[in-house]
């Protein structure tokens, strides 16, 4: 029986989650919190603490799985899943695939210049260099140990309860305008198409990158998505207003496109919600009829 065990319980892993475990399979997940446990407790999950400062006290669920998802961020002290139990991972019998979620934000500023997966990792900010240092150590790892290492580069998540949609709906919606530049991003639904492609395709060794086709400014995505609930789009706030936090400014301050042609061309995806107008409306929809 197929068995995931997932080290983070975020928005992408839970919704893979959910569809792999309407399918039969055996879900089992870490939470950072007890009060986190208490809100994910969900039916037919099996799940533990892992907060990244100590290592999971039962190890059984994580030796009987199949298929592993790391999804807990690096830290000022690196991937704490590599620091605790790079060796369980090295050991598990039956292990056919592993998949490691990053950013690409590891491609750094290009320019808005086109990247694909054999692109330099040019990263600059703090989070940045933590993703390219984890990919590297679990590379390493995978090669010493012959582990069946994918490593996925996210872009934007959006979906269900997490869109501008949500923010706009809830008044937290800001329009900062920055001519010209685009962010790639990528509704959760492709992503979990694109992660259960490579686990019935697996090729150990693998990198994809996950965006949709199209690359947008923020504001015109803000724009689209006042437009579709018949609301006022919030005021516009030029990108070098003092309101703007030191933190959103670093997220402007890199720019690049991104190709996902292989993930298209190896495992045969086609992008559910290719861009950001079809993945607003689709999620309208679905908090209409819920």
């Amino acid at each position: 029986m197929s068995h995931l065990f997932c080290f983070g319980f975020g928005f992408s892993a839970q919704h893979l989650a959910q569809k792999l475990s309407q399918k039969g399979w055996v879900i089992s997940a870490t939470a950072r919190s007890k009060n986190k446990m208490k809100l994910l407790k969900l039916h037919n999950i099996n799940l533990q603490l892992f907060d990244g400062s100590n290592p999971l006290e039962e190890l059984s669920d994580l030796q009987n799985s199949t298929h592993v998802l790391l999804s807990v961020p690096p830290g000022e002290d690196g991937d704490p899943v590599y620091n605790l139990h790079q060796n369980e991972i090295s050991t598990i019998k039956d292990l056919k695939w592993i998949g490691y979620l990053s950013s690409t934000g590891v491609y750094g500023d290009t320019k808005g210049e086109i990247v694909d997966e054999s692109a330099p990792l040019l990263a600059k900010t703090k989070q940045g260099l933590r993703r390219v240092n984890a990919e590297r150590l679990w590379t390493i790892l995978s090669v010493k140990k012959k582990l069946p290492m994918h490593i996925f580069r996210l872009a934007g998540i959006y979906g269900p309860g997490r869109s501008a949609i949500d923010k706009v709906h809830n008044g937290t919606a800001r329009l900062i305008i920055k001519a010209g530049h685009l962010f790639s991003r990528v509704h959760v639904d492709d992503i979990v198409a694109v992660l259960e492609a490579s686990m019935q395709k697996p090729r150990p060794g693998a990198v994809y990158n996950i965006c949709d086709e199209e690359p947008a400014m923020s504001s015109d995505v803000v724009k689209y998505a006042a437009q579709l609930m018949n609301m006022q789009p919030p005021p516009s706030i030029p990108f070098d207003d003092g309101s703007v936090s030191s933190m959103v400014r670093s997220f402007y301050s890199e720019f690049r496109r991104v190709d996902n042609s292989l993930v298209k061309s190896e495992l045969g995806v086609s992008f559910i919600y290719p861009n950001y107008r079809e993945g607003l409306s689709a999620i309208l929809t679905q908090n209409s009829n819920s």
